[in-house]
């Protein structure tokens, strides 16, 4: 028999399992959203992340999962709550090391031709600079063609200049340099160019810097001053005399003076150096003239004829009132390897300590090369070597046409650099700036004449000579045409 069950107590006992399916339902239908709130509130972890094998075919993620950088092997933090899609990074620019270049030629790939000039700088320097910067790009238009990239770099005229731009233009790609103008820029950008192996042809006309890949487009002493010295004594002025700048290029002409002295069969009568600030030109002449032993000279022999008697003795006496000193001097030349203002104020001292200029005569170096000289009387008549007449007018003609001004005396080297590495990009094969290119024994023929690099890297010339005359310079000796004619 059932126990009894009071009315009350069975209505009491039917609310409860109502009330407990109810729960039931109510927790089946909040288990899902519990779970999701979990799972936002848990941060994931690296372990948590699948590793994908190769060879195994992982499940599509949603698209906005797809990031194209790899995972983080660091958690985020706690305090996250949303995990947001990741947005693509932005475009970064990253300074990385040089990519390699097909060859020029292949693809599309211009020529890239490194230019290192002083386009800013003390002393004038700036000037040049821009000057040989202009004759390069003349040289580009006219020669270039389209394949060929002009890259112009700046050096300030100092070797930490040099190098830095130097180093610029490899990493840019330049495929050969020309520049720069100063010896020691010339040194400081070798180290960067040698250690690429790239090949540098300089303005410098510091031999002491070429060889390894620098070869120096540049009027050398050594050339200039064999030329004028040959000229002069293959017609009888054997013994010459030289008076010099205390400096490196005052020393460079004198060991070339030796050397040419000794090819053309003449001697070295004398040697006198200046300070190169012309602070004691008066001091250098009177020892090249002998002044003082010659004005002694006059004086003794003065006195000797006033205590003679006679009238020869008197006319000799008269005769010598019109001279300052006496006696010969032991040369017959003087080479004076100056320029510009300083050329202008020597010039006059030699005459006036009585070097007569009409009957010694004048030798100069391409620094003589300068319409103003013919201005200075003492210079008139004097010989030096320059190049080739007819095609350095050619290209200042172009030059001032152009720019509207006559180029500076180096203007004409940046130009010949510019057409030489633009000769040497057109070959059958590509672009050829190897030492064999470089230095073909054939030569070229540029704005200042017939050239090429001996195996020192130092260009050799085919030097004219010249003579000052009061409306111009007259050739004297025209400048070969080819290298055939120098060797027979």
């Amino acid at each position: 028999m059932a126990p009894f069950q009071h009315p009350f107590q069975t209505l009491l006992q039917a609310l409860f399992r109502t009330l407990l399916q109810t729960r039931v339902l109510v927790a089946c239908l909040l288990f899902p959203f519990a779970v999701l709130w979990g799972c936002a509130q848990t941060p994931p972890t690296p372990n948590s992340v699948p590793v994908v094998s190769p060879k195994t075919e992982a499940k599509k993620p949603p698209p906005q999962e797809q990031i194209a950088a790899p995972p983080s092997t660091t958690a985020p933090p706690a305090t996250a709550t949303i995990m947001l899609p990741v947005p693509p990074p932005k475009e970064v620019t990253v300074q990385t090391a040089p990519a390699l270049r097909p060859p020029s030629g292949i693809e599309g790939q211009p020529t890239r031709i490194g230019l290192l000039l002083p386009l800013s700088g003390p002393h004038g320097a700036a000037e040049l600079g821009r000057a040989m910067l202009n004759a390069a790009m003349l040289a580009l238009f006219d020669i270039g063609g389209k394949r060929l990239l002009l890259m112009p770099r700046d050096t300030g005229g100092t070797p930490e200049g040099a190098s830095q731009a130097a180093t610029e233009l490899v990493g840019e790609g330049a495929e050969i340099i020309l520049g720069p103008l100063f010896n020691t820029s010339v040194e400081a950008a070798a180290a960067v160019t040698r250690a690429r192996g790239l090949s540098m042809i300089a303005f410098s006309s510091d031999r002491r810097v070429a060889g390894s890949g620098v070869y120096l487009l540049s009027f050398t002493p050594s050339q200039e001053v064999d030329a004028v010295i040959g000229f002069a004594a293959a017609r009888g002025l054997r013994r010459v005399a030289v008076l010099a700048p205390d400096d490196l290029y005052g020393l460079a002409v004198l060991f070339a003076a030796r050397e040419a002295v000794l090819r053309h069969g003449a001697e070295l009568a004398q040697s006198e150096f200046y300070s190169p600030d012309g602070e004691d030109l008066d001091k250098s002449v009177k020892r090249l003239a002998n002044y003082h032993l010659r004005r002694q000279a006059l004086l003794t022999r003065r006195k000797e004829l006033a205590n003679t008697e006679g009238e020869t003795a008197k006319r000799m006496l008269e005769a010598l009132q019109k001279h300052d000193t006496l006696g010969d001097l032991d040369f017959d030349a003087v080479l004076l390897p100056e320029g510009g203002e300083l050329l202008k104020s020597l010039a006059p001292l030699l005459p006036y300590y009585d070097i007569d200029t009409a009957e010694i005569r004048l030798l100069g170096t391409g620094r003589w090369d300068d319409p103003k000289v013919r201005l200075e009387p003492a210079l008139l008549g004097g010989w030096f070597a320059g190049a080739d007449r007819a095609a350095a007018a050619d290209f200042n003609n172009r030059y001032a046409k152009v720019f509207g001004h006559k180029p500076p005396r180096l203007a004409s080297l940046a130009f010949d650099a510019m057409a030489l590495a633009a000769i040497l990009s057109q070959e059958a094969g590509g672009p050829d700036f190897s030492t064999r290119a470089i230095t073909n024994p054939d030569g070229f023929v540029g704005s200042d004449g017939i050239f090429r690099f001996d195996p020192n890297g130092v260009a050799e010339r085919g030097m004219a000579v010249l003579e000052i005359e009061r409306d111009g310079f007259r050739v004297r000796r025209k400048a070969p045409t080819t290298f055939e004619a120098l060797t027979n």
